[in-house]
Parts: C-alpha cells; structure tokens; sequence
C-alpha cells in the first residue's frame, strides 16, 4: 500500500522517512569521523562512497517539502498522535525535524551565495560576498547541526523504548510491520470481565 492508513504509514512515507534517516545518520558519521581523526587518506576514501556533505543538504531540503506536502495532503489518514503529553511531545519534536531540516542546508545554501564562489553547478559564483548573507550560517549553522543531531538520538531512543518497553508498535508502522492484532500504536486496553448477573430467586407459587 503507497498511501497512509491510521494504522501505518505507506510505502511512500516509509521511503521518504528512510531516505532521509540514512543521509542525515551518513552526514553526521561523516562529521564526526573527520573532527575525530582529521584530514588522513583512509577518511577521505571511506568519506567518499557516499554522497557529499552540500550534496545531503540539498538533496534534505527537497526531501522535506516533498514530505511536508505528502503529509499535509494525507492528514486525514495518517496514523494519529495519542492526545497525552508524550503525543503532543513527539507532535512538537516533528516539527522541530521539519524546521531544523530545512534551516540548517538553508542557511549553508545562503552562506554559498553570499561568499561570491558559490556551488557549481547549483550556486553561481557573483565574485562579490554579501556579508549579512554569510553571517547567520556562521553563527547557527552547526549550533543547530548538534542541535539536531540531539534530536535524532533522542527519537531513535524512544523509538526502541516503545517497542522493547511498551511494545505499542509505534515503530511497525513506519517498517509496516505490525503484529497479527493489527494494532495502531495505542497500548492495548484490557478488557475487564463483566460480572456474572445475578440469579433472580425462584418466585414462590402461592397455595
């Protein structure tokens, strides 16, 4: 099934959601193994099997309003978001993804135009740099690069919680794969045994 359903998501959000999981996991392995060890000749061979660091960006913010749009267009059947604190809070961590996602190669893709080189063949290169457009990538560009990364771990962690802890399956509906109860991510209620009714006393013939 391509399209959503309440109880899990299609195929297309499954390939988007992914897609984008696997470059932004990629982009930060990349980061991180460069501050760890430098400029070395294994790094830059390692590095270089997977798509750029400009590449992940662009390729994240046409991600992202692809999946905004879908998402907007099929909120109606979309699973829904218990109406308890920890709803609202992955509601708010959802869209501060959305926000972080597109700011963040944003405000690089601004940087780029602004410094006068630009990014072949994306960006042209004017020769002359614009100062106001450099500076609020220099200042927040990789503060909210961590920030997001932040985010990222603590989504894999509740993630697993929910599945290993609660066994909600908030997890199968993104892997649509779910449990032959067909659960939606709500916790299964119990069902409490009705009472037995009470026996009516044999009524009394009268002699």
């Amino acid at each position: 099934m391509w399209m959503d359903r309440p109880d899990r998501y299609g195929w297309v959000s499954r390939l988007l959601h992914w897609t984008m999981a696997y470059l932004l996991i990629w982009q930060f392995l990349v980061i991180v193994t460069w501050r760890l060890f430098g400029d070395r000749n294994w790094v830059t061979t390692v590095t270089s099997f997977g798509p750029g660091h400009g590449t992940v960006g662009l390729v994240v913010i046409g991600l992202v309003v692809i999946r905004a749009i879908w998402a907007l267009v099929h909120r109606k059947r979309r699973p829904v978001q218990s109406q308890s604190v920890s709803g609202f809070a992955a509601v708010a961590v959802h869209v501060s993804f959305y926000v972080l996602m597109f700011t963040i190669p944003g405000l690089a893709l601004l940087r780029a135009y602004g410094s006068g080189k630009g990014w072949e063949p994306w960006i042209p290169a004017s020769g002359v740099e614009v100062a106001w457009m450099m500076t609020p990538a220099n200042l927040l560009h990789a503060l909210l690069a961590w920030c997001l990364s932040i985010l990222i771990a603590g989504h894999v962690i509740m993630a697993l919680v929910h599945q290993l802890r609660w066994r909600d399956q908030t997890l199968g509906r993104m892997t649509g794969r779910l449990d032959k109860s067909g659960a939606t991510g709500e916790r299964p209620l119990k069902h409490a045994t009705p009472n037995p009714a009470p026996k009516q006393a044999p009524k009394q013939r009268r002699g």
